[in-house]
């Protein structure tokens, strides 16, 4: 097996330099009650408070308005977030942020509350046509001309790490795919996140944020290296999704380390609060790695098994309208891909995989794609998983649709560790149809 050391092997003409950029963040149980002081040294008065309707009713969100209301803040809370947010309501998130002309925002939530504050304090912000922002090739994928309202990030769910990221993403209707806007600009100031947060949630929540968390790390840690990336004209043409680097490696392994011991505990035993603790550490360790590795094709298959859902509906979310909760949408990819992957860095995966728990004593790059797929399917059925693109609802009839979707994320596809087409995309649906 050979080194993981060389993975960072300069080549003329190609990058040599890579960048860390990491949000401010305070970890901790009762941390929420410390907003309004952050609030106020980030020069707010007027504060968008936003989460979704489910949370409103819970202390959390009582616990942030007293704080910032008691540090003397204005506070007016929008809780018409959208679970997986679609154009249409961060458009509707942004006009609220537009008429009601605040200058700091607060943010409560998973990752749908966090993106959407992040596009409402956008959109407000820097006004354009919607799609303007938007990644390329499906929007216009304009930079974002200056900087945003002060954010603070308060998550609740163990896995999108949108609190360290300046990503975000949504379902754009027209196209039934997810696409979504990178900037850094876009990271929040800082992130208050409590452990605590995620004592309630259902079993089936913690499995599919829990698995985007793994997803974050195991994909970060393939990623293309930073040094095969052309070398920027200049500093600020260095893109945020870098390739993998020696900084995001440190926390893509302690995030994998930790999945591998407390993941299995936190879905499956909802008073193991040690677990669900390190799982909301985890996904702040892979939050900080991502952001500035990128993610690659679990991530970029996800984002149209999301988008073309037709009726599915996962126990423990809301059974109003059918999704595929993002997490699982990328998991039920990730075995298939990493057996693709494997082979272009081999070491990288049986280490993941030895992160994650698996045995690898004997075991030769050759087995690479074995190992990685057989840990994530074990992982999958001990915390109920559905069984590949086939247990949220398609077929073979549905590949091409899938494919087309997926192909239109070319930010998240070029930061593979190997090439990809679109027949290779077909090939890959087809294996992650079922797993056992």
């Amino acid at each position: 097996m050979s080194c993981c050391h060389n993975y960072y092997v300069a080549t003329e003409g190609n990058e040599s330099v890579f960048s860390v950029d990491i949000a401010s963040i305070s970890f901790g149980h009762g941390v929420l009650k410390e907003a309004g002081e952050h609030a106020k040294a980030l020069g707010m008065s007027r504060v968008a408070l936003f989460t979704d309707k489910r949370l409103a009713a819970l202390p959390y969100v009582a616990q942030l308005r007293d704080s910032l209301r008691a540090a003397g803040m204005d506070v007016v809370i929008y809780d018409e977030v959208k679970v997986e947010p679609t154009d249409q309501s961060f458009i509707a998130a942004a006009k609220f942020a537009a008429e009601g002309k605040f200058d700091g925002y607060v943010s409560l939530g998973g990752g749908s509350v966090i993106d959407t504050c992040k596009a409402a304090n956008l959109y407000a912000t820097w006004p354009a046509d919607f799609l303007d922002y938007v990644n390329a090739p499906i929007g216009a994928g304009k930079p974002v001309p200056g900087a945003l309202k002060p954010h603070i990030a308060c998550p609740t769910t163990c896995g999108t790490g949108s609190e360290c990221t300046g990503i975000t993403i949504f379902d754009l209707l027209a196209l039934q795919v997810k696409t979504g806007i990178a900037s850094k600009r876009l990271k929040p100031s800082m992130a208050l996140i409590d452990p605590a947060t995620t004592y309630t949630l259902p079993k089936n929540v913690v499995a599919a944020s829990g698995f985007d968390v793994l997803s974050h790390a195991l994909e970060s840690y393939t990623a293309r290296p930073y040094t095969r990336r052309a070398a920027p004209g200049k500093p600020a043409l260095r893109p945020m999704s870098q390739g993998a680097n020696p900084w995001s490696d440190i926390g893509c392994e302690a995030a994998l380390k930790r999945l591998g011991l407390y993941l299995e505990r936190a879905v499956n035993d909802a008073s193991d609060h040690e677990a669900r603790d390190q799982m909301m550490y985890a996904a702040t360790l892979a939050g900080i790695a991502f952001g500035n590795s990128g993610v690659h094709v679990p991530h970029g298959m996800a984002y149209s098994v999301a988008g073309l859902v037709r009726d599915f509906r996962p126990e423990g979310y809301p059974q109003d309208e059918p999704m595929v909760p993002h997490g699982m949408s990328v998991i039920v990819n990730a075995p298939a891909v990493f057996r693709f992957t494997a082979s272009a860095c081999p070491e990288r995966h049986i280490h993941g995989a030895a992160c994650l728990g698996a045995e690898i004593s004997g075991a030769t790059d050759d087995d690479a794609a074995e190992i990685i797929a057989a840990q994530l399917i074990k992982m999958m059925q001990a915390t109920g998983i559905p069984n590949g693109v086939a247990g949220v609802g398609y077929g073979e009839a549905d590949v091409a649709g899938l494919t087309k979707g997926a192909w239109a994320q070319q930010r998240l596809l070029t930061n593979a560790p190997r090439d990809i087409s679109q027949s290779d995309l077909s090939q890959l649906y087809r294996g992650a149809m079922r797993y056992w």
